[in-house]
């Protein structure tokens, strides 16, 4: 009979175990599947809503072609719907992000100086060049440089500009007495009166 201490029955007990499946590889690989998928699908999107042009792009910013205003509220609208649905029957978790008003306020010029500039956003850009417009190579190559810098700098944002106007994580239902689901429902009255008089009154 061997006792709890005794190395050898340890060692062996240890060599019968089965093997305990490695769970972070498994959901990182399908994590990465699932966005390769999604990401084609939001491109083949992107592409056929034609946003992936440049005169299109360059004519939102100018106010003279609503094309991409009018899909990306459509998203909101059919995104808030479905996820705060889903989040209630428990399919999925929300992720909120916290709300910083150095960090936000600098990431959002950053973003639209780089947009003004280019007249393509990440996810434009990469439906652009899939598309063969190869004056996206320009933005692209920002795009990764600006990652890059922002991954080495990250530790000091993180240190010196995060904490700068830091509110943690805030949701409108939090800010409106309102529920949530009452909160997303007068969200997409609202956005769906915006598009409303947008494709009303929008030069043509």
């Amino acid at each position: 009979m061997t006792t709890l201490n005794d190395p050898a029955a340890t060692a062996a007990n240890e060599e019968n175990q089965p093997e305990t499946p490695e769970t972070p590889e498994v959901a990182s690989s399908k994590k990465l599947v699932l966005g390769i998928v999604f990401g084609l699908i939001f491109g083949f999107l992107l592409q056929k809503g034609g946003v992936a042009k440049f005169h299109v792009l360059i004519g939102q910013l100018l106010l003279v072609d609503f094309t991409v205003l009018k899909i990306m509220m459509s998203a909101v609208v059919v995104g808030s719907i479905g996820i705060h649905f889903m989040h209630r029957a428990g399919l999925v978790e929300l992720h909120v992000k916290p709300t910083r008003y150095a960090s936000n306020i600098i990431g959002g010029l950053l973003f639209g100086f780089g947009f003004a500039l280019a007249a393509y956003c990440p996810g434009t850009g990469a439906a652009a060049l899939g598309q063969g417009n190869f004056d996206a190579i320009g933005m692209m190559t920002g795009m990764f440089a600006g990652s890059y810098l922002f991954a080495e700098l990250s530790g000091w944002l993180s240190r010196r500009v995060d904490p700068i106007g830091e509110r943690g994580k805030i949701r409108l239902p939090d800010l409106l007495p309102l529920s949530p689901t009452a909160t997303v429902f007068a969200t997409v009255l609202l956005i769906c009166a915006v598009l409303a008089a947008v494709e009303v009154y929008a030069v043509r």
